[in-house]
């Protein structure tokens, strides 16, 4: 099977036994083909496309290097084919897409530095710099289960902030700065999650009767609930506010920290504080503080279905 791209052409082959190493003397570099045994993938390209930049290609294919051939012609060269194109198109073309993986851009760097393709190794590594910069620094489970996400809570040796956002609860209009509101509460989220990553567990949720909510657990046990949410009565009709109460999330996520585990040893092992009956259950979540926000003008009520 064969895959023809530009002057190139791609195939799997076996490399014949008997070889021969000469110095290549090619005529009518312009037009001349020449045929690549790369590691098993076979190409054919260019005397041109070979000397255009100052690379080892060129030195191997100037005369200035020994080159190995196999008994039909084919030359020899034991690297992997997998980027050999690249490496071609590179030489024609001056620039080339990179891959989309670190991993991949790190093989094509260990390519170009090995065929001494300057311009395509910079490139690479510039890149390789920047998917370092920019790579997730901390993961945030999305729960979709109430009973994995109390199991979570309660076994997790760090305390745990919470969003639940969920704009499919809603049976009413919105309010004209619900949604930029709704996005900002979103944008607070992401970044206290990367502010606090490896202190906090912080988790988003999809699953409740609130449409944006958050909730602080220590050691197991909500502390606080921050209600974003509620419902304005108009002349005709009901609508549904969502406010930004950034200062009031501020204040209750840096309480949760004073929940830290200083020592693992002074808590309960996690499967000992998970095995709760169901009025110790209850005994804790009537014990924590829970805010509703609301501007005092407003004839509000907090919203639940």
């Amino acid at each position: 099977m064969e895959e023809m791209s530009g002057e190139t052409v791609v195939s799997s082959a076996v490399p014949a036994t008997t070889t021969r190493t000469t110095s290549f003397k090619g005529s009518s570099p312009s037009s001349k083909y020449v045929k690549l045994n790369v590691g098993g993938a076979l190409y054919y390209t260019t005397m041109q496309t070979l000397t255009k930049q100052d690379t080892m290609l060129k030195a191997m294919f100037s005369g200035r290097m020994e080159v190995l051939t196999d008994s039909e012609g084919w030359i020899l060269i034991d690297r992997c084919g997998k980027h050999f194109g690249t490496i071609l198109n590179y030489l024609r073309d001056g620039a080339v897409p990179l891959p989309d993986s670190r991993r991949e851009t790190e093989e094509l760097l260990a390519e170009a530095k090995y065929y001494l393709v300057q311009g395509l190794a910079d490139e690479c590594s510039a890149a390789l710099q920047n998917k370092v910069r920019y790579e997730p620094l901390c993961k945030v489970p999305l729960m979709t289960s109430s009973k994995e996400e109390q199991r979570l809570i309660a076994t997790s040796n760090k305390p745990t902030v919470k969003l639940l956002c969920n704009r499919s609860n809603n049976k009413y209009s919105y309010t004209s700065n619900s949604d930029d509101n709704m996005l900002k509460n979103i944008e607070l989220f992401d970044k206290l999650s990367l502010r606090f990553n490896g202190r906090v567990l912080f988790i988003k949720d999809v699953i409740g009767d609130e449409i944006c909510c958050w909730s602080f657990y220590g050691q197991g046990r909500k502390i606080a609930e921050v209600c974003c949410t509620s419902i304005v009565y108009a002349t005709e009709k009901k609508q549904t506010k969502v406010e930004f109460p950034e200062a009031r999330i501020y204040e209750e996520t840096l309480n949760i920290l004073l929940y830290e585990s200083q020592d693992d040893a002074t808590i309960d092992p996690p499967d000992e504080r998970y095995r709760l009956d169901e009025d110790e259950e209850r005994e804790r979540s009537e014990r924590f503080r829970r805010f509703h926000i609301k501007r005092p003008d407003d004839r509000t009520h907090h919203h639940h279905q």
